[in-house]
């Protein structure tokens, strides 16, 4: 399975001990199987750190699940063991570490949950009520390595070779950007940036222009816009 984890530098290798602690699983190393999620997340520690933020795939060997020499616990969904899990691992006054396991999968607790797990930790919400809530938060997804015996379990990936999916990901950025800059739908967008020098040099692997920001990207084609 393929995983990434988000952040404002690439990860080539990692160290637990840097990991923090009071995470919804415990101090670990995070990844998820949603790239979409990642992205977020690099965006994010990007802009906190002055950087662009970077995405790190790694190949994960899901017989890790089985391996009976690890220890895994497994959330399929947002629940009332996950809460105490989550809660517990959140909670400041708890003793770190929380709990013995090697991997650990289930749903992200994002800031909006987070913030109602304070509230729910301060007694300010009831269990059922945030049970409830829950209910309604979109599908998320995590993997915490706990251990350096679970990071065995993941490879990274040095040099992934299909640009497509990065490729399309600033293309739907530019264009939306394109679109609210100049007033023009999407069609006109669309020809704009397919036709442009700026699409002929990132659709180019030896460039590596796909591992730039979008931002990156539209200012390049607005220059070159500029001079037509």
């Amino acid at each position: 399975m393929k995983v990434y984890h988000g952040s404002y530098i690439k990860i080539d290798s990692i160290d637990l001990e840097k990991c923090e602690i009071g995470k919804d699983f415990g101090r670990g190393f995070y990844v998820t199987n949603i790239r979409e999620q990642a992205e977020f997340w690099a965006e994010r520690k990007g802009l906190s750190h002055k950087t662009t933020g970077c995405v790190t795939e790694f190949d994960f060997n899901e017989n890790a699940f089985q391996y009976f020499r690890l220890k895994v616990l497994q959330f399929d969904c947002y629940n009332d063991e996950w809460l105490d899990f989550v809660a517990t691992n959140r909670n400041p006054k708890a003793q770190q570490p929380t709990h013995d396991y090697d991997i650990v999968e289930g749903p992200v607790a994002d800031d909006k949950i987070a913030t109602r797990i304070n509230d729910y930790l301060s007694g300010k919400l009831l269990k059922q009520e945030f049970l409830k809530e829950l209910k309604f938060f979109k599908d998320t997804h995590q993997i915490c390595f706990c251990t350096a015996c679970s990071l065995q379990m993941l490879d990274y990936i040095e040099n992934p070779k299909d640009i497509s999916y990065e490729i399309s990901k600033i293309g739907e950025h530019v264009l939306e950007q394109l679109m609210l800059d100049n007033n023009i739908n999407e069609l006109q967008a669309t020809d704009l940036f397919y036709n442009s020098e700026t699409f002929g040099k990132l659709a180019e692997e030896s460039t590596k222009l796909y591992e730039k920001s979008w931002q990156e990207i539209y200012e390049r084609l607005k220059k070159e816009l500029e001079t037509r």
